[in-house]
C-alpha cells in the first residue's frame, strides 16, 4: 500500500510513517502543508492519503479543504482524515456523493495501532472508516440544517435580521409589518427550530446561533 502523509507535527508524522513502514507499507511522501499534499498526491498517485485538518499557514481547515479537492481530482485515491477535530461543513462535502474510499478518525480516540492500520487499508481498498463521534456530529449538523430548511423565506429573512441584533420594533419597521406579526413569526421560528421555552437559555440567542452555524 502506497501512502502519502500530510501532518505538520514532526513527532506524529515521523512516528506514523515508521509504524506504517514497519508493517510493510510504503510511505511515498510526507507533506507538512496542504499545498505540498496536493503536489505529493499528483506526483506519487498513492493508494491513500492520511490528512490532518489544521495545517499551515492558518491552522484552521486547510487539510480538510485540500482533502475535498483531492477527492474531486483523484476519486480513486482513498482519503483518511486523521485529526483531533470534527469539522462538519467540509466533512459533509468529503462524504457527499461517492463515499467509498473515505475515512475520518479522531486522534484521541484511536487506542490501537492495528485498528488504525486496518482502517487505512480499508479506505485504500475503497471502503470507509468513520469514528462514531464524527457520525454523531454530522447527523446533528444535518438535523440543524433540516430545521432551518423548514423556515419560510420570510422567517429566514427575519432570523437574519435578528442575527444583526434588531429588536422586535426594528424588525417590524424593516419588514413593514406590525410588531404583533413579528412576534408571531418569531414564535414560528422557535417552534420550527425545536427551541421550547427554557429557564436556562434565551431562545432568541439560541435561534440566532443556529442560524449562524
Amino acid at each position: 500500500m502506497r501512502i502519502v502523509i500530510a501532518e505538520d507535527n514532526a513527532i506524529l508524522r515521523d512516528g506514523l510513517a515508521q509504524l506504517l513502514i514497519e508493517r510493510g507499507h510504503e510511505v511515498a511522501a510526507i507533506a507538512i502543508d496542504a499545498h505540498a499534499l496536493g503536489a505529493a498526491v499528483a506526483e506519487h498517485r498513492p493508494d491513500v492519503a492520511v490528512v490532518d485538518i489544521r495545517m499551515p499557514p492558518t491552522f484552521t481547515d486547510e487539510g480538510l479543504v485540500e482533502a475535498v479537492a483531492l477527492r474531486r481530482r483523484f476519486p480513486d485515491i482513498g482519503v483518511l482524515v486523521f485529526s483531533q477535530w470534527v469539522e462538519t461543513r467540509y466533512a459533509s462535502e468529503l462524504l457527499a456523493g461517492k463515499a467509498a474510499g473515505v475515512g475520518y478518525l479522531l486522534k484521541d480516540r484511536v487506542a490501537d495501532v492495528s485498528e488504525f492500520v486496518d482502517a487505512l487499508v480499508r479506505v485504500a481498498s475503497g471502503g470507509t472508516a468513520l469514528d462514531p463521534e464524527v457520525v454523531t456530529q454530522l447527523m446533528g449538523s444535518r438535523c440543524k440544517a433540516e430545521a432551518l430548511d423548514r423556515l419560510t423565506p420570510r422567517e429566514r429573512e427575519m432570523l437574519g435580521l435578528m442575527a444583526q441584533g434588531l429588536s422586535n420594533g426594528a424588525l417590524a419597521a424593516a419588514l413593514h409589518v406590525t410588531e404583533r406579526a413579528v412576534e408571531k413569526h418569531i414564535g414560528n421560528i422557535f417552534t420550527k427550530l425545536d427551541l421550547p421555552t427554557s429557564d436556562g437559555h434565551h431562545r432568541r440567542v439560541l435561534a440566532v446561533l443556529r442560524y449562524l452555524e
